[in-house]
Parts: structure tokens; C-alpha cells; sequence
């Protein structure tokens, strides 16, 4: 198929490829429904019963747009991280909010610098609007690295620094210190993207205390993972004034939906729902692990809603294993490139989601090993 030559020549310079392929993609293709949907991170314990209620009761309500300002869910974020709402700005998801940072603050040619196999929206961003993407490959421990992220940006005068902490897809953290130096080792004019949407299933001490008018950092948070919101879209950034209104300059001002902003709402007051959900998680985790080791394989560390596990080959064994789990009905992704593709990557589940993960894993695992 032929491009439209209407596009710019940056669009037709771009592949037509997305960062991930939706597991009702794969469903399709396979003519089945996953036993267990173990690869999007989502949280399969589900939203507060308050989140479903407002949501529910704002459904009544939609044939209205949402508040474009997000003015009651922006002041109760504002509230429960003590800061001005000044300093809050909602939107579609950290991806979508992501986008928005980067048409903001990356001309063509800009250069960025991020993690080599790490979240691939943010790389998607940067080349979608012309900008250029220096890598820095994970460290030996399988965690982002800090100082090379650093000095990589020193080096080429990056505008952006990305890092996931908690990361995905590997599931480790850095501690408060080691990104405060991040934030004081910035070459001038930098600025650090700190993407958090794991921080509600990390320890205490992964999470610095950052004044939010510091104009070196911004950091992005989601209802998505903990709170069980993937399907309603809805994140938040976190940085100084004059940045964060700025986005009022690009964003879609009818973006969220009523609903979305309701469950948010609701699920931002219901803290004994969320700990509930951190206990199942930790939970899960500690399965998942059993799982890997009863099968030879070896479980990383993980501050996240799933483990990364290591499955002693390399990319292809590892792309083998995946394939015969989605064969047997069990939805897992992998990272994307080496030495981090060693590994698969699943999510927390249900007993039964685990269950079903337990007897399709020493299958598909005979059958890779059978293939080598």
C-alpha cells in the first residue's frame, strides 16, 4: 500500500507500526479468549467498588462532555500530594500526557535520551514529532542506569531524560537518593521525565521528595495500574507551573470522559481498596516466583504489579517460551531487545489466571527446549 502523499515528510518517513501489539489482537488471531491475560500490566483485581459506582452514576450523564479543566479530580490530586493544582495536570494516561511533553519541548533534531529496551510509548513520541533518541543500555543488575543516562545527555545536550521508575519492563527501582542525584547531576536545560506508574507498589524509599516547582523534573503518575483504571485512561503529570500550564496549549480539552473522571475521583478516596490491591499483588508476585523456580527458571526482583522471568537462553528461547504460553491460552509479553529479551515479562493474576500459567508453563518450555 502506498503512502498518502498528503502526509508530511516526517509521517511518511515513520513505519506504520504501534508499541504494542493488544491482546484482542492476538485473541482474534488465535479464534480464542486467553485463559489468563498476563502481559499488559493490567490490574486484574479490579477498580474500588466506589470507582465502579461513580463511574456508573456518571454514565447517566454522558451525553455531556467532561469538565475540560478536570477541575474537581485536579484539585483532590493537588490535595492528596499537598501542592497547589498549579502544579497537577490530568490526561489521557501517562502516554498520552507523554505525547503532549514531547510536541511541547522536542523540535526535529532534538535529542532525547532514554533506556535501551525500555518503555518503547516514550521512544514512539519522540520520533513521531522529528526528535532524535540516544540510548543507554540497562546496567548489569537489569536497571536502568543512572549515571550513564546522565552522562549520555551531558554528552549530546538532551532535552529530555526519561526514566521509569519503577521500571518497565524489568520491574526494579532506584532508591529517593539515587534519583535526587539524577535531578542535581542535569545538564543545564535538562529536563528529567520520571514515569512513576508503578511508584503505589514500590517500598517508601524508591520515591524522592521533590518540590514541585523544581524545573528540572517532571513526573507522571496513573490510575491505570494500581487503581485498576487501564480501561478509563487517566494520569497525571507533576512539575513546575509555567510547564504544566503549557500543556493547556496542546492537549484535547474534551479528553476525558465523565466516567474516567468520576472512577479517578472515587478511587483516589478509597485508600483501603488500594492496599487491599498492593496485598494481592505482593501475593501474586510471590507465586509467580514459585511458579519460575519450579520450572528452573529464575524470577528478578520486582517493586512492580509483575515479575520479569528469566528464562536462561537467549531472545529466541525466550520468544519460543512466549509463544507456546499464548498458544495454551496464557497472554505474556517479553522485552524487546537484548540482553533484557532473555526474559518474559508477567503479570499479577488471579489464583486461577496463575493456575492456568502453572500448568502451560513446563509445556511450553519442552517444546521450546525441543526446538533448540
Amino acid at each position: 500500500m502506498t503512502d498518502d502523499p498528503r502526509l508530511t515528510p516526517l509521517a511518511a518517513s515513520l513505519p506504520a507500526t504501534v508499541p504494542f501489539v493488544g491482546p484482542e489482537t492476538q485473541e482474534r488471531a488465535l479464534g480464542r479468549r486467553f485463559d489468563a491475560r498476563l502481559g499488559a500490566n493490567e490490574n486484574v483485581f479490579g477498580p474500588s467498588p466506589r470507582a465502579i459506582a461513580a463511574m456508573r452514576d456518571a454514565a447517566a450523564e454522558a451525553w455531556m462532555y467532561g469538565d475540560p479543566e478536570a477541575h474537581e479530580l485536579r484539585a483532590a490530586i493537588a490535595a492528596h500530594h499537598g501542592i497547589g493544582p498549579e502544579h497537577i495536570r490530568v490526561g489521557e494516561g501517562i502516554d498520552g500526557l507523554l505525547g503532549l511533553l514531547v510536541r511541547l519541548t522536542v523540535g526535529t533534531g532534538d535529542w532525547v535520551v532514554t533506556s535501551l529496551g525500555g518503555y518503547p510509548t516514550f521512544d514512539f513520541h519522540v520520533t513521531g514529532f522529528g526528535g532524535r533518541i540516544d540510548r543507554v543500555p540497562y546496567g548489569a543488575d537489569d536497571r536502568a542506569d543512572p549515571q550513564a543516562l546522565i552522562g549520555c545527555a551531558v554528552a549530546s545536550g538532551a532535552k529530555l531524560v526519561y526514566i521509569a521508575n519503577p521500571d518497565n519492563p524489568m520491574g526494579g527501582y532506584h532508591d529517593a537518593a539515587t534519583i535526587r542525584t539524577m535531578i542535581d547531576t542535569l545538564p543545564e536545560g535538562a529536563l528529567l521525565v520520571l514515569d512513576e506508574a508503578y511508584v503505589e507498589f514500590a517500598p517508601e524509599d524508591s520515591a524522592p521528595q521533590i518540590d514541585p516547582s523544581d524545573d528540572r523534573v517532571i513526573r507522571f503518575r496513573t490510575f491505570s495500574k494500581a487503581h485498576g483504571l487501564a480501561g478509563a485512561r487517566v494520569g497525571y503529570a507533576i512539575g513546575p507551573a509555567p510547564l504544566i500550564a503549557a500543556f493547556d496549549r496542546v492537549r484535547n480539552h474534551f479528553g476525558l470522559t465523565r466516567m474516567a473522571q468520576a472512577g479517578a475521583l472515587a478511587a483516589l478516596g478509597d485508600q483501603d481498596w488500594l492496599d487491599t490491591v498492593r496485598a494481592q499483588v505482593a501475593a501474586s508476585r510471590d507465586r509467580i516466583a514459585a511458579i519460575a523456580r519450579d520450572n528452573g527458571l529464575t524470577p528478578l526482583d520486582s517493586a512492580t504489579n509483575f515479575v520479569a522471568v528469566d528464562c536462561g537462553g537467549d531472545g529466541g528461547f525466550a520468544k519460543a517460551v512466549l509463544a507456546g504460553l499464548v498458544r495454551r491460552g496464557v497472554f505474556v509479553r517479553m522485552p524487546g531487545v537484548a540482553p533484557l529479551d532473555r526474559c518474559i515479562r508477567i503479570s499479577a493474576g488471579t489464583p486461577d489466571d496463575l493456575a492456568a500459567l502453572a500448568d502451560a508453563l513446563p509445556l511450553a518450555l519442552d517444546e521450546a527446549r525441543a526446538a533448540t
